[in-house]
């Protein structure tokens, strides 16, 4: 049997890996937050408070997309609105206590699923799909 061409290779490759992602991804909807809302949350979090123009520009939306996305995730409590600091004119984003949670129960589902799923799999395939890991961060880096 022939081997796969390099370019069959990498398709699979991204391939796999998208269906991963997505499986991953679905596992943490529940909370029935849209993808751009858990994107807002989590760069929230990570980030810290902002306004909403930065998020969009930040995430390359429109701005008028975003006051959208951010008026959803206001009505649900999982972020609020502050005064900034420094700019009187400006109203900065900020992740509430409960926003928080959120996020952390969503995360905490998606490594909980991708554990299980695993954990299922042969320990040689286990030890080659972390040995895999490890060579995709190093390509990531590239």
């Amino acid at each position: 049997m022939p081997r796969k061409s390099i370019d069959a290779s990498v398709t699979d490759l991204a391939h796999a890996v998208g269906l991963i992602m997505r499986r991953v991804r679905a596992t943490a909807t529940a909370e029935g937050l849209s993808m751009t809302e858990s994107i807002v949350i989590s760069r929230l979090a990570k980030d810290g408070p902002t306004t909403t123009a930065e998020l969009a520009r930040l995430e390359g939306m429109r701005p008028q997309s975003m006051r959208t996305t951010v008026s959803a995730l206001d009505k649900m409590g999982i972020v609020e609105r502050k005064a900034h600091p420094t700019d009187g004119r400006q109203v900065l984003i900020a992740l509430t206590r409960h926003g928080a949670e959120l996020l952390k129960t969503a995360k905490d589902t998606k490594r909980s699923w991708l554990a299980q799923a695993v954990a299922q799999l042969p320990t040689a395939d286990r030890e080659t799909l972390f040995a895999a890991g490890d060579i995709m961060l190093r390509l990531a880096e590239l």
